[in-house]
């Protein structure tokens, strides 16, 4: 067991310690954000609600917290784009559970939004909410960003989140049901469809400093390209041997979509190692930050020692 001096453990303990704080603060926002469940058109309202506020682990906008506190900012100060990537994420949520897409009945642990509501409704509630994480970067609180930056934001979570980035992702994923990708047409689906926009939480939160040196924003870059990765390794691994009550979704749904994954194509083994390594290449990235970077280095370990 590493002792409480080990950079690893402080980095674990302060996550513990930050992440119920960040998880809680981003909550309270998109919980102001999000229109009331009685607002017209109220069950359009309700399912936003439903998808967004349902639990979760906020991975997303905790690396926006965490990069913001990394480069000396006031987490306090960055809800905008915090709440952002947040509501693409679960905007992406309702899309991927649905019939045409990957038929998942089942989500944090309770039924999918076209589910609870109706497919008709769910797709309705996805595209308020991208709507809706644009005009958080546009009016919400972002650090020190200025107008400029605030467009260079709105710039890079549409890349993320559109045909060259998550949605393309997507598609990709589908064209490739059923067919044996190589190793490289796999790591491009997932850069895509998940590490495009992890990578864009972690840009969004560099980008709220007044400055910035280029050389800090790549290294940080190169961390969210490698744990973005990781984290669909991981989720590739939880899918073949995950407990569906902890995941909050069936188990071996991958599979039964003949969809192509990391340990189909090589192995758990080799894909538990990848996904170290990917781990250690984005701890390296992070070797030139202080202490201020710990929430950043413990999640980077949490993406591959969670159990959902």
């Amino acid at each position: 067991m590493p002792s409480p001096s080990n950079p690893t453990s402080k980095a674990n303990n302060q996550l513990k310690q930050r992440l119920p704080v960040f998880q809680a603060q981003v909550e309270r926002a998109l919980d102001a954000l999000l229109p009331s469940a009685q607002t017209l058109p109220q069950r359009l309202h309700q399912a936003m609600r439903y998808a967004v506020l349902g639990g979760g682990k906020r991975l997303r906008p905790t690396l926006t917290y965490a990069t913001g506190e990394a480069l000396g900012l006031d987490p306090a100060e960055l809800d905008g784009p915090a709440c952002a990537v947040e509501l693409i994420h679960a905007y992406s949520l309702i899309h991927d559970d649905l019939p045409a897409m990957d038929d998942d009945d089942m989500r944090r642990g309770r039924p999918a939004c076209h589910k609870a509501y109706d497919e008709a409704t769910a797709i309705l509630a996805g595209d308020a909410l991208q709507t809706l994480a644009f005009r958080a970067l546009a009016q919400g609180r972002a650090g020190h960003a200025d107008s400029e930056a605030r467009l260079k934001m709105v710039a890079s979570l549409s890349l993320a989140s559109g045909s060259r980035g998550m949605v393309g992702g997507q598609a990709m994923d589908l064209e490739a049901e059923g067919r044996t990708l190589t190793i490289a047409e796999l790591e491009d689906l997932h850069i895509h469809k998940t590490g495009a926009l992890i990578r864009a939480s972690v840009m969004l939160g560099a980008l709220c400093t007044a400055d910035f040196e280029q050389q800090r924003l790549e290294r940080l870059d190169d961390y969210a390209k490698s744990i973005g990765l990781a984290f669909q390794i991981h989720d590739d691994i939880l899918d073949v041997e995950g407990d569906s009550e902890e995941m909050g979704k069936y188990q071996g749904a991958d599979a039964r979509l003949e969809k192509a994954t990391y340990p189909g194509l090589i192995g758990l083994r080799e894909s538990r190692e990848h996904a170290e390594q990917l781990v250690e290449r984005a701890l390296n990235s992070l070797s030139t930050f202080g202490e201020s970077a710990d929430c950043l280095r413990a999640i980077a370990r949490f993406i591959i020692d969670r159990t959902s």
